[in-house]
């Protein structure tokens, strides 16, 4: 990929503060309260504006045109980043230090094909749903210079070439090289994202200006002839990571890229019903997708879609549009096997992500890499408005509200990181809290797609700006094997790196232990009754230590010892293209530890690697506040469990299952009251 989409936030002062609505309905024995005035219009593109710039295209480049090139000389595309100066101003720039002062050539370039896609979508959303005619005219400069970035002709028709430079040359071998390289030589994110700028550009040119529809719609049929040689050409096979089997026709092995093609598939076929090669592209696509489905109650990772085919262990919040661009699908293709397959992960897998802390740059498989960034919040914002809309599903749009209420406050740094009177977003929050106020191409394209899906759902967007701090944060924790007390053949390993390729030992290290060793480690303090996950390396590697047999778990509780279960040492299957032989997935115990649990031991029989153990309980909470309050409850079990609420005076409690549907009829409640969360499902609690 063009950078490191996994952004370290720098800590920096906060934003000031949007101006927000209240949204507390009125108790029922209340007199009738006039109507709430309309929540504020949150889309405002005038810093995208402020990224675009002039590009001129260059004639006579060999495979590369673009329409009216002769005629119109110049399109326009987005600075990679903007830089924020002291006095609150930003400073536009390329990618990389300058490597030609005299050109102004940066080692990668001014501008990308990925964000000049990207920001194309959100021109054409504004357009449709806004009629800016502004709008309409940067989308259509931005469509000319993206496909001037696509190749015409040759054994490479329909690739695209990533970075280009302020002067319009293009470097399709930037420093550090991308992957592909030189960019243009094979299938990639770029080329995914264009056909869904492609996608979406036709359907919104269709009736308005047929000629220049026409020739986006040549460019996607280049586009796609070229999928169809490369990852395509291989629809229908499969292959092994750590054992498990995955799809191989996953644009460059990922469903992230994959999602973002599959969204302007959808576009383009609902706009062109009778392309039955792209339809067809369109289902296989999302049938690989789908493919990527993993775990479930209790199971990590909770039924989410995995984003990479060569890692069953490792999730990322960034470039997570699988469950929107699936929901599109099922639309198209009236597949309800694709939406029950969004709605998994939007129902199971999204609430216990919401409680844990929200949507983590990456899980691996802990949450390893806790900063956040607005490409992921706006995918799984996405994602739940989609699949309700779809489904109608209440439930997924108070999830919706929660999961947008980030950029207002409802985030780690715990202040607003959109402001709506200037456009201006922020490139991150770190895990320690601290905020990145750079604000670049694609945390703004991000958070302004965001904002478009808000207002056009009216009840969502103000649900969103009512909830703006979290008071209760109750999901997963880690507790380390390195840092327990070790009996018997028992050791701390360090590996030289952390990182194994497609997971991290959590921590830095794990325990290597034998038969007869014990790991006996502290639970955090105030835990409730949980599940306990044991993370060890299933993976043979053929060493004298691989390993061998299974571990016992128990809990100490009081002065009584709980049996726990066994977790396995080793799990047979071949590596196949997963990056290691180290297979660090999370394995659920059968039995919970109770509340009163202080310590859990592992006994080793045969030969272990332990890394670490989640700590997921029975009920997870999330807690948001503000002008209104919104409480979610997560069931992690197959059976229904009572929960008593913190919540203080009347409350409406609404349960749904692990799909999303509603079960039974919202239940009034008064004081600190009990429901019952249903099994894998989540119930929702708001003021009457």
């Amino acid at each position: 990929m063009k950078r490191n989409r996994l952004l370290a936030a720098a800590t920096g002062a906060a934003l000031a503060a949007a101006a927000l609505v209240p949204a507390l309905a009125a108790p029922a024995d209340a007199a009738p309260a006039p109507a709430a005035p309309a929540a504020p219009t949150l889309t405002n593109l005038a810093h995208l504006n402020f990224l675009l710039d002039d590009v001129p295209l260059l004639p006579g480049v060999a495979g590369h045109s673009t329409y009216r090139q002769s005629q119109e000389p110049s399109a326009r595309a987005p600075w990679v980043y903007a830089n924020r100066n002291a006095d609150g101003s930003f400073t536009r720039v390329g990618g990389g230090p300058i490597t030609n002062a005299a050109k102004g050539w940066y080692a990668q370039g001014s501008f990308d094909a990925d964000d000049i896609s990207r920001a194309a979508v959100v021109y054409l959303r504004d357009w449709r749903q806004n009629g800016t005619a502004a709008s309409r005219s940067s989308a259509y400069e931005l469509l000319r210079e993206l496909t001037y970035l696509q190749v015409d002709s040759g054994p490479n028709a329909g690739n695209v070439v990533l970075w280009q430079q302020h002067d319009g040359t293009l470097n399709p071998s930037a420093i550090p090289a991308d992957q592909p390289n030189p960019s243009d030589s094979a299938e990639s994110y770029w080329l995914a994202r264009t056909v869904w700028a492609l996608g979406e550009g036709y359907a919104g040119f269709q009736k308005s200006d047929p000629a220049f529809a026409s020739f986006l719609q040549q460019r996607m049929s280049l586009a796609l002839r070229s999928l169809e040689r490369q990852s395509l050409a291989k629809y229908g096979t499969t292959e092994t990571a750590n054992g498990v089997t995955v799809p191989r026709w996953l644009i460059v092995g990922s469903a992230s890229p994959t999602a973002e093609a599959v969204l302007g598939l959808s576009a383009y076929t609902a706009a062109a019903p009778g392309d039955t090669p792209a339809r067809t592209d369109l289902q296989r696509y999302a049938k690989g997708i789908a493919g990527l489905s993993s775990g479930g109650t209790g199971q990590w990772p909770f039924g989410a879609l995995l984003p990479e085919a060569n890692s069953p262990t490792f999730w990322h919040a960034w470039g997570g549009m699988q469950p929107a661009a699936l929901t599109a699908a099922a639309t198209q293709l009236h597949d309800g096997g694709l939406q029950n397959a969004a709605n998994t992960d939007l129902a199971s897998f999204t609430p216990q992500l919401l409680a844990s802390g929200g949507p983590d740059n990456g899980w691996t498989p802990t949450p390893a890499d806790p900063s956040q960034i607005a490409y992921g919040v706006d995918s799984r914002v996405e994602g739940l408005v989609a699949a309700s809309d779809a489904t109608g599903s209440t439930g997924l749009a108070t999830l919706a509200g929660a999961q947008a209420a980030w950029y207002f406050g409802a985030n780690p740094a715990g202040v607003p990181v959109y402001d709506p009177a200037t456009g201006v977003c922020v490139d991150g929050i770190g895990g320690d809290g601290g905020v990145n106020h750079n604000c670049g191409a694609e945390s703004t394209i991000h958070t302004e797609l965001s904002m478009l899906a808000l207002d056009a759902h009216p009840a969502i967007k103000r649900e969103a700006l009512a909830l703006t701090h979290r008071s209760a944060v109750d999901g997963l924790q880690v507790v380390e094997a390195e840092k327990g007390t070790l009996t018997g053949p028992a050791t701390v390993v360090t590996p030289p790196s952390a990182w194994t390729g497609s997971a991290n030992w959590s921590g830095g290290a794990y325990v290597s232990a034998a038969t007869g060793a014990t790991v006996t480690m502290t639970l955090p303090a105030g835990q409730p009754a949980a599940r306990v996950l044991p993370i060890e390396d299933l993976g043979p590697d053929g060493t004298a230590t691989s390993g061998s047999g299974t571990t016992a778990w128990t809990a100490s509780a009081g002065n009584r010892t709980v049996q726990l279960g066994a977790s396995q040492n080793v799990r047979p299957g071949a590596q196949g293209i997963a990056p290691s032989p180290v297979f660090l997935l999370p394995q659920t115990l059968p039995v919970s530890v109770p509340a009163d649990a202080t310590t859990i031991t592992a006994r080793v029989s045969g030969q272990a690697r332990l890394d670490a153990v989640l700590v997921q309980p029975v009920v997870s909470h999330l807690g948001l506040t503000g002008s209104s309050s919104l409480d979610v409850y997560v069931n992690a079990t197959s059976a229904t469990v009572p929960q008593h609420l913190g919540s203080s005076g009347p409350v409406l409690a609404t349960r749904y299952d692990a799909t999303g549907h509603q079960v039974g009829a919202p239940i009034p409640l008064n004081g600190h009251g009990t429901v019952t969360v249903v099994p894998g499902g989540f119930t929702t609690v708001v003021p009457r």
